[in-house]
């Protein structure tokens, strides 16, 4: 059986840390969804289709890495791909908590499961909200950038 997994965010900017957990989540699933969270309550620096053109360019050459939008529960973009479960990473105590909400809430509804892989710890200071702040204030952050590749 093939399995397909979906990693949801908000990837405001897609960072190192979400390519790591991007390329763990496929040593255990054979198709990969990252999906392009679009929340009409949160302010974005980037819009939705630049979010998305980002990472898809990054995994252009893996064909079992499918980038998408999406604006509905969860759960229903894992039912329209056929996902198994949802791979999220964790950084800390506070991600793991809110993360284990969400499984709960989403296995209580729907029975889908989420994995939950653990940030390397070099990585786990690293988050979109730390780049978008070191961004605005002028400092470079292309190291916690995944390298785009050459057009």
């Amino acid at each position: 059986m093939k399995t397909t997994a979906i990693f949801p965010g908000s990837f405001d900017p897609f960072t190192i840390g979400h390519d790591d957990i991007a390329q763990r989540a496929l040593a255990i699933a054979d198709r990969l969804v990252i999906a392009v969270g679009v929340n009409e309550h949160k302010h974005y620096t980037q819009t939705t289709e630049e979010r998305v053109e980002t990472i898809a360019t990054l995994y252009a050459d893996n064909p079992r890495v499918e980038v998408m939008a999406y604006s509905d529960l969860t759960i229903e973009l894992a039912r329209r791909v056929g996902a198994q479960f949802v791979v999220k990473g964790v950084r800390s105590v506070k991600d793991f908590e809110y993360e284990r909400e969400q499984a709960d809430i989403n296995r209580l509804v729907s029975g889908l499961e989420t994995i939950i892989l653990f940030a390397k710890p070099e990585l786990a200071c690293i988050s979109s909200t730390m780049v978008r702040e070191l961004s605005h204030f002028g400092q470079d952050t292309t190291p916690f950038l995944p390298k785009r590749k050459q057009e």
